[in-house]
């Protein structure tokens, strides 16, 4: 760990094993994610992290620290590689659309982490769930849908079509998805078509509207202005939070 970021964890009063950066490969291509532990790891359960468009940046760290302080083994995923990190939407849009429209190439980058991820000291490889935001919101539902073993996954502001809609028979836990009541991202036909979906599958799955909120309404970096589309919104990033927390400990217990 580096001292800095000691430093900063002692003062938060954060009671933390570490937290270090992971290289590991999806076949040729190398990733570099992020993982950080609680102290005294042993069985623990293991969260995946999955990043929005912008790739793994600070703000998925800092959602790492704090599920470790939970009590989880956090793993932010890397999914467009070591050192491709978008400096702007241009190039985070040209990334991003590069794994929505290969499903499969977005599920072995995704599979790829988590068996990463399962390979942490102190990692209880039969407890997991996932969390992802946005691009990565999308993400952790495919993940779900390749058959992952995975006890749940939480989408936060994702999106939620599905050019396959029957592999959501390969679900095999539950879904939470956190949803932006007017996040004008996703249309009500793609919200009705994953309801339907769901229902159809016999998925063990909740979505939650969180009134007045837009895209992206977890993350402080949008902004405040929700005319725009995106705008991070206060009680809907607070609610989500601790409604995702409920959900955790539903899986794995306090």
């Amino acid at each position: 760990m580096k001292l800095t970021s000691l430093f900063s964890l002692l003062a938060a009063g954060l009671c933390l094993g570490g937290e270090m950066s992971v290289n590991y490969k999806d076949g040729n291509v190398e990733c570099e994610g992020f993982v950080v532990t609680p102290e005294n790891a042993d069985n623990t359960p293991v969260i995946l992290v999955v990043h929005q468009w912008m790739g793994l940046t600070e703000y998925e760290k800092s959602r790492c620290r704090q599920l470790a302080e939970l009590g989880y083994i956090a793993f932010a995923v890397d999914i467009y590689g070591k050192g491709v990190r978008p400096s702007n939407k241009k190039e985070s849009a040209q990334q991003s659309s590069k794994y929505k429209s290969d499903r499969a190439l977005f599920r072995s980058r995704l599979n790829a982490g988590l068996d990463a991820a399962l390979k942490t000291e102190g990692a209880d490889s039969d407890r997991v769930a996932a969390v992802g935001y946005c691009f990565g919101g999308t993400g952790v539902l495919e993940l779900a849908r390749s058959g992952a073993n995975v006890d749940g996954v939480v989408s936060f502001h994702g999106g939620l079509g599905s050019p396959t809609p029957d592999d959501a028979s390969n679900i095999k836990g539950r879904v939470l998805v956190l949803h932006g009541a007017v996040d004008p991202m996703v249309s009500a036909k793609e919200l009705a078509d994953f309801e339907a979906e769901m229902t159809e599958n016999q998925v063990d799955w909740e979505l939650i509207k969180y009134g007045s909120a837009v895209h992206s309404f977890t993350q402080p970096m949008a902004g405040n202005d929700p005319s725009k589309g995106v705008a991070y919104n206060k009680k809907a990033d607070q609610r989500s939070w601790q409604r995702m927390k409920n959900f955790l400990e539903n899986l794995f217990g306090k």
